[in-house]
């Protein structure tokens, strides 16, 4: 940062500050907070991995998001929801922070840096969702399952291949993408032939896997096929 200064680290901030704060450790499949829920809290997650879902009033669930260490989740509460829309699960272990409403508004105003960095995730958290919406609506099932592995992975170093460390499972994989697990598993198949992604206990996603979102169609010669109109609708 300018100056010199070390970078916010809202983890060891929070650590520091005991009012209105508890630090929860989480076993695997621990439900954070349920759809319906009360909403009267912030989470950050200091370690692990947290799944947020929502169910349908036909009970169809979608998942909305894979969130990691570093992440806010929960924040609907700042804005006036009263009630939780989604339900917070953990993926693994996790080590959650747990921030009351009351605490949260009160860092706003006093700690410049806790704002800022805030700010900045709920800007970037927005963002996000407006890509994965313009995704959703204009490219086919298998340009959205690679865009995801890609997201899942961190992607951001050039010609190294970047693991997804938490197992995720290719029915999660589907909700996500919005299409069924049987096309998920097709495009999978394709692209591990095609050496864009690899099984190693973990899946493994190489930089190559890009081509499948800068193109309309993968090489026949590759074994690939144009998406037809129902890639684009599922």
């Amino acid at each position: 940062m300018p100056g010199g200064m070390n970078r916010f680290d809202p983890k060891a901030f929070l650590l520091t500050i005991g009012e209105g704060i508890a630090t929860v450790n989480w076993r695997k499949d621990a439900t954070v907070f349920a759809q319906g829920d009360e909403a009267n809290a912030l989470y950050f997650i200091q370690s692990g991995k947290v799944k947020i879902t929502a169910v349908s009033a036909q009970g169809k669930e979608a998942v909305v998001a894979i969130l990691g260490a570093g992440d806010f989740f929960g924040e609907g509460c700042m804005a006036g929801q009263s009630l939780r829309i989604s339900t917070a699960r953990t993926l693994v272990e996790s080590s959650i922070a747990h921030l009351e409403k009351t605490a949260v508004v009160r860092f706003l105003g006093t700690q410049p840096a806790f704002a800022e960095t805030f700010t900045s995730y709920l800007l970037a958290r927005n963002i996000r969702i407006e890509a994965d919406l313009i995704d959703q609506l204009f490219n086919s099932s298998e340009k959205r399952l690679a865009r995801l592995l890609l997201l899942l992975a961190n992607f951001g170093k050039e010609g190294q291949p970047h693991s997804i460390s938490t197992p995720i499972s290719q029915e999660t994989l589907a909700e996500m993408v919005g299409t069924t697990r049987a096309r998920v598993s097709h495009f999978m198949n394709r692209f591990r032939r095609l050496g864009f992604i690899e099984y190693n206990g973990n899946i493994e996603v190489h930089s190559s896997l890009l081509s499948v979102m800068l193109l309309d169609e993968l090489s026949p010669r590759n074994g690939g096929a144009r998406n037809g109109p129902e890639d684009g609708a599922d």
